[in-house]
Parts: C-alpha cells; structure tokens; sequence
C-alpha cells in the first residue's frame, strides 16, 4: 500500500505529466501543477528539488521503460551475432507502440507529454530529453548503420531522424486515428505495418 508520501510524489507526476504535455514546459507553473496535485511548492521542492527536477523524473518515468526494453532487445540481438536491419527497427518500434498505446488513457498522455519535450522550443529541454533517449538511441543507428553496408552513413541516419519522427506521430495516435486506418487500436497490427514500412524505406530509399 502507498504512503501518503509516494501518493503525492506520483499525483505531482502525473499532473506534471498532462500539464507540461498540453502547455510545455515554459507555459506551465509550478503553483498551476501543485494545485491540480492538491500539493504545495514545498512539497515539490521536497520530493524533486525545482521545477527542471521534476520534468526530469516525469520524463525517466514516461521514457524509462521504453528505453529499458529497446536496450534488452538489442542487447539479445547483438549476443548472437549481427542483427538485420528488420530485426533492429522491430526492436526498436514495438516497445515504443506497446508500452504507450497500451496503457489506455494514460498513453495518451504519455505520448503527447514525451512529443512536446522532444520537441520543445528551448534547447535545455530537448537536452534534457535526448539524456534519457540519447544513449539507446545512437546504440540503434550504429547498429543499422552496420547492418546496412550498401548506404552511407549520413543516409541511414537521416532514415533513422525520419523514424523517429513518424514513430512519434502514431504515438500520439495522429496518424493511427487518420480515415480509413484498419484497427487504429490494435498497436500489434501498426508496428508491424510501420516496421514493414521502415524495412522497405531503408532497403531502397537510402541506396547509394
């Protein structure tokens, strides 16, 4: 059972969370994020430290997983030998469609607070950010790079940015919800018709 003290930590969270995805992170107050907690100022400063603090911890709650999974499957598919580009992109698209669209109503809220951060006006938030995302991510562009000999490695990384990018939209159900999209809710079927996509981009549109 919660202590009183880990509720308010993870009502601050979870309003931090929503709020920062609807305002970002400038448009936010902390007095707007303690009153919908039923906290107080010192109670933020008690728990995360300052505001920067706690968009830390909320993004290491919201990307933490995702990353964790996307690191153990490339992990595994590094131990036995050199992994195809099929097997890199599904590794790496799956977790981030079943660990956000999975969680009901609060995916959506998670993916519409990690879109806003990742893509911020302010450097210092997209930095913080590309802290918890960074490291697993460039780990997954060598490794395409590797497994993808017959193109530059300029081009695979723009293919790589362009993943990103379009993986971010169906996370936040922009594109999976678009008319005449089959079975928008389903995230087994849109990985795999998104990684069969990216396998087809890669293949032949990053040829030298």
């Amino acid at each position: 059972m919660d202590t009183p003290v880990e509720s308010t930590r993870e009502r601050l969270l979870n309003i931090a969370e929503q709020r920062f995805g609807e305002a970002g992170y400038e448009g936010t107050s902390l007095r707007a994020i303690t009153v919908a907690a039923a906290a107080n100022i010192a109670a933020v400063n008690y728990h995360f430290g300052s505001k920067e603090a706690l968009l830390r911890a909320a993004v290491a709650r919201a990307a933490g997983p995702v990353n964790a999974e996307r690191r153990r499957r490339l992990d595994q598919l590094e131990g036995s030998g050199q992994p195809a580009p099929e097997q890199l992109i599904r590794a790496f698209i799956e977790p981030g469609l079943d660990l956000v669209l999975r969680r009901g109503e609060r995916g959506a809220i998670v993916a519409r607070f990690i879109g806003r951060v990742a893509f911020d006006p302010s450097p210092r938030i997209r930095e913080l950010y590309a802290a918890e995302s960074e490291p697993i991510e460039k780990r997954y562009l060598t490794a395409l790079q590797r497994a993808l000999p017959h193109a530059a490695p300029t081009a695979v990384a723009f293919g790589f940015v362009n993943m990103l990018g379009l993986l971010a939209l169906h996370q936040s159900q922009a594109l999976s919800r678009a008319p005449g999209t089959e079975d928008p809710d389903d995230p087994s079927k849109l990985a795999e018709n998104l990684v069969a996509f990216l396998v087809a981009a890669f293949d032949r549109g990053l040829r030298s």
